[in-house]
């Protein structure tokens, strides 16, 4: 990762850090600040990447992992859980109609 690259990263996290709202502007005043030449896209894209999103939780949860299908287990449990236990067996019943595309009735070298 080149060091402009690095150093908006980093002024995103000090926004994030001092609890204040992370936009392309102050964060090219922080790099602009620490003598790094950023190009105003890259800050740009990083703050609309970052956009809306709690960068502190997302920093907290970096190795929790997993986070969304344990959201959805609740609705699976809330009446998912039959279908759920009906749609493999009925994809295994599938498989077995199917023919094999093995013996098609000629060779390759026939």
């Amino acid at each position: 990762m080149a060091s402009s690259e690095l150093a908006a990263t980093y002024a995103a996290l000090i926004l994030a850090d001092d609890g204040l709202e992370i936009t392309s502007d102050k964060i090219l005043a922080i790099t602009n600040a620490a003598g790094v030449e950023l190009e105003p896209i890259w800050a740009t894209l990083l703050a609309k990447a970052l956009e809306g999103k709690n960068v502190k939780e997302l920093l907290s949860n970096v190795g929790s992992g997993g986070g969304a299908p344990a959201a959805a287990a609740p609705a699976a449990a809330a009446g998912g859980a039959a279908a759920a236990a009906e749609a493999p067996k009925e994809e295994k019943k599938e498989e077995e109609k199917e023919e094999s595309d093995d013996d098609m009735g000629f060779g390759l070298f026939d």
